[in-house]
């Protein structure tokens, strides 16, 4: 059945190429982009499409979590095609998610739960749409977070393996055509917001079934990157809301040169350390989760702070060695 769906799952993405090149959906490389060739956008649609192909042949499970689903993935598609009014991705968003919320019984729980689980997840789809920025980073922290979920599930049984599994093949497939020097194509608003939508499922899945809080440091490394960014440009009172390379991860690429898949294993080994730690923290001495989770963000931070400056003090040096230069001549 894997092998018929993974199959299923190539002859899907190759037909979306024939679809992308009639109707020219297509990236152009603009001021946020890390890639300087015209390539395909919304190449995650395959993403959407294997959590409907799930839903459809093991049992119509899950019906709220795939309408939501369903919902953002169109929205975001339309996004990518017309770009539309942030009011209409804002609203898409709060009906989805809370969708989400009532397949994963949250509307039950404490009142003052909702209003951080809604800034939370919906904090967390739009930081994993920007950093979908550089060639394999989305696959590669796909494939460590979903490995991480299949592996857990093994033991805590919070969402049916096929989900996870066929999810995995879509990023695999995905992965093939956009992990590489020159990407085939890239997933676009309809892939990363999607694939964002189902990571949260997931983790809300477990950390409801067992009431730990602590698994939300899996996305650390995203967070990290996106948080600090924010505070970042807000020091430099820049309008956070327009497209921008300040992210770590395109500092590296685009001002140190790093090949963008460098960066991406990087990015996805650091998260998969970090998950591994977590796993056996848990296991063997879960008294000491909450400093587990503190240290790994203090340490994400630091490391984040000292890179960005030691990035930005080359780019200092840099300007001020090409403007001498420009004086002499």
């Amino acid at each position: 059945m894997y092998l018929i769906l993974f199959i299923t799952l190539v002859f899907i993405q190759i037909c979306y190429f024939r679809l992308a090149d009639y109707f020219k959906i297509i990236d152009k490389p603009n001021e946020r982009s890390s890639h300087n060739r015209t390539t395909f956008r919304g190449g995650g649609i395959t993403f959407s499409i294997a959590a409907l192909l799930w839903f459809v042949i093991y049992g119509f499970h899950d019906q709220l979590m795939i309408l939501g689903l369903l919902l953002l993935a169109v929205i975001s598609f339309l996004d990518d095609l017309l770009t539309l009014s942030s009011k209409i991705r804002i609203i898409a968003h709060l009906f989805g998610v809370s969708l989400m919320f009532a397949q994963t019984g949250l509307f039950v729980m404490p009142w003052y739960i909702l209003p951080i689980a809604y800034i939370l997840t919906i904090g967390w789809i739009n930081a994993f749409n920007f950093m979908d920025g550089i060639n394999g980073i989305t696959p590669f922290y796909c494939l460590v977070s979903l490995m991480t979920f299949l592996f857990l599930n093994q033991k805590i049984s919070f969402t049916p393996n096929e989900l996870i599994f066929i999810l995995l093949l879509s990023v695999i497939v995905f992965g093939f055509f956009n992990a590489r020097k020159h990407a085939k194509c890239f997933a676009g608003d309809v892939g990363s917001v999607s694939m964002a939508y189902l990571l949260a499922y997931l983790m809300i899945g477990i950390m409801v079934k067992t009431g730990k809080w602590e698994y939300i440091v899996m996305f650390g490394v995203y967070a990290v990157d996106s948080v600090l960014t924010i505070v970042h440009r807000l020091h430099n009172r820049e309008n956070i809301f327009q497209a921008h390379r300040t992210h770590l991860f395109q500092y590296l690429s685009n001002e140190l040169r790093w090949p963008h898949v460098l960066v991406s294993t990087l990015y996805a080994t650091l998260q998969l350390l970090i998950n591994i730690g977590l796993i056996l923290v848990l296991k063997f001495n879960p008294q000491i989760s909450f400093g587990y989770v503190f240290v790994s963000l203090v340490v994400l931070s630091s490391l984040y702070i000292w890179l960005k400056n030691y990035i930005l003090v080359r780019i200092k040096i840099s300007k001020d060695f090409t403007t001498r230069k420009e004086i002499e001549y």
